[in-house]
C-alpha cells in the first residue's frame, strides 16, 4: 500500500502528497488505531504543487490538483493549499477559530484555501462569506455561499465537502470535478481574482 501511495505522489510531479496520503500505513494489526491526520501547514505562500498548462484546473492524482500555469501566483497557492485538505476528516465548525485545524466543515475548508493564496486574513463562516469580498462570479476564484453551506471552485475544480454530484459520495474536503448548481447561494469573489 504504502509503494502505491508514495507512486500517487511521483505521479503528481513531486508535489507534497496530501497528509491523508502521506500518512497513510498498513492496516493495523491487534486493534490498533491508525494515527488521526496531523493538522496542515496554515499559512500563505508556503503551498508548492504541480502546473498544467492553460487556465483550467485539473485533478492530476487522488487528492491533487494541479495549478494552471497561466494563473496568478495567489490562485496556484490557494490550489494547492486545498491540496493540502484532502482527505481531512469533516468537522462541524473546524478551521473556523484558526486556520491549522485536525477536522475542516465547509467554510473552514474554503477560508483555508483562500488565506493559502494570502486573500483572507481570518477564517469566516458561510455566512461571514455572504458578506466577503465583491459580488458575483470571479475570473479565477468564486465562492459560493449561505448561512448553512458554502464552497470554492477555483480555476474551474470545485473545493467543497459536501458529496453532492461525488459520484464516490465522499464527504469532507474534496475537490470535485462535477460542478454544482448555485441556485440557493450568494456568490462572491475575491477582489481582483
Amino acid at each position: 500500500m504504502v509503494t502505491r501511495i508514495i507512486g500517487a505522489c511521483a505521479v503528481a510531479l513531486a508535489v507534497t502528497c496530501p497528509p491523508a496520503l502521506a500518512q497513510q500505513q498498513a492496516p493495523p494489526t491487534g486493534g490498533a488505531v491508525p494515527p488521526a491526520p496531523a493538522p496542515p501547514v496554515a499559512a500563505p505562500g508556503v503551498f508548492t504543487g504541480p502546473t498544467v498548462p492553460g487556465a483550467q484546473a485539473k485533478i492530476v492524482a487522488p487528492g491533487v490538483a494541479a495549478a494552471p500555469q497561466a494563473a496568478p501566483p495567489q490562485v496556484q497557492q490557494a490550489i494547492w493549499a486545498g491540496n493540502a485538505l484532502q482527505g481531512m476528516p469533516y468537522r462541524y465548525g473546524g478551521g473556523h477559530q484558526n486556520f491549522q485545524d485536525s477536522g475542516y466543515d465547509c467554510s473552514g475548508t474554503v477560508s483555508f484555501a483562500l488565506h493559502g493564496g494570502g486573500l483572507l486574513d481570518a477564517p469566516l463562516d458561510s455566512s461571514g462569506f455572504m458578506g466577503w469580498g465583491l459580488a458575483g462570479p470571479g475570473a479565477w476564484i468564486t465562492v459560493y455561499t449561505n448561512p448553512g453551506h458554502g464552497y470554492v471552485v477555483i480555476a474551474g475544480l470545485r473545493l467543497d465537502t459536501s458529496a453532492a454530484n461525488d459520484p464516490g459520495g465522499q464527504k469532507g474536503p474534496r475537490w470535485r470535478k462535477r460542478p454544482r448548481g448555485g441556485t440557493g447561494y450568494t456568490v462572491r469573489h475575491p477582489v481582483g481574482f
